[in-house]
């Protein structure tokens, strides 16, 4: 049996085929946008990608094709203002993402407020020894880095070991990042352009003020103070297609342990 879902991410409007099961058993029902496939059933979001850093300093964990390849894991054929709309289709709710506000007109005050909305989990499904795909964290992806680059003549800076952290273990990179929803810029006619579709910034790790998803807590995207990078022992070769898939977070897990991330 088919039937036809109707998705709405105001002014985005798009009607698209959904694939049930014959007999009303609960199958998966998916939509197909191009480049990326929208489970209803277990909610989730495939997206295709592409392997594009497999070494280095990162600023985004996905970017659009065409746009930031060369500081971003992946990047993706489909486009973002779809990728925001299947994150809707599957019950996640968007807010914004992190901007500047004027608290002081006199003294031309601002102050920093950080993105927000639901927690969208990040993983990639990529072929194991076997070539079975499988489906891993993006932190299995990403190393903690002692290593920055100076910004004025590109040479790489080691920070210095603490003295207190000598045998601890390096930060964890987050396996969930905030449904911010990037924005519509405004233009003197209509219809406004959706500015992630601009920049390319799909899933950041630095703060740029206008992508589908990000870390809760603000980051410059000074290269000098990443300190994120790939880790070439656990990613596949630059130019490899894989998956990368975009799962809710259930409320309530959220609401019990908003800071916990995930080892599974």
């Amino acid at each position: 049996m088919r039937c036809l879902l109707t998705i709405m991410s105001c002014p985005v409007l798009a009607i698209v085929p959904c694939v049930a099961a014959e007999d009303g058993a609960a199958a998966n029902r998916q939509i197909k946008l191009p480049g990326m496939v929208i489970n209803l059933t277990k909610k989730f979001v495939d997206l295709e990608a592409t392997v594009c850093v497999t070494d280095g300093l990162l600023e985004l964990v996905a970017c659009t094709n065409g746009s930031k390849e060369h500081e971003s894991i992946v990047s993706v054929t489909a486009r973002a203002m779809h990728i925001h709309t299947g994150l809707l289709a599957i019950g996640a709710t968007n807010g914004r993402p992190s901007t500047r506000q004027k608290v002081n007109s006199d003294e031309e005050r601002w102050v920093q407020i950080p993105a927000h909305g639901d927690r969208i989990r990040i993983m990639f499904v990529v072929n194991d020894e076997g070539g079975k795909p499988v489906e891993r964290p993006v932190r299995d992806f990403v190393l903690a880095s002692r290593e920055r680059i100076d910004e004025v003549d590109g040479k790489v800076l080691v920070a210095p070991e603490s003295k207190t952290s000598s045998n601890q273990p390096l930060k964890v990179f987050p396996e969930t990042f905030v449904f911010a929803g990037s924005m519509y810029r405004k233009t003197e006619q209509p219809p406004h352009p959706y500015s992630a579709d601009l920049s390319g910034n799909v899933i950041s790790i630095a703060t740029f003020g206008d992508e589908v998803l990000c870390l809760p807590t603000q980051q410059s995207h000074n290269n000098r103070e990443l300190y994120w990078r790939a880790n070439p022992n656990t990613l596949p070769k630059r130019g490899t297609k894989i998956t990368l898939r975009l799962r809710t977070v259930p409320k309530q897990s959220e609401k019990t342990n908003p800071t916990k991330e995930s080892s599974k």
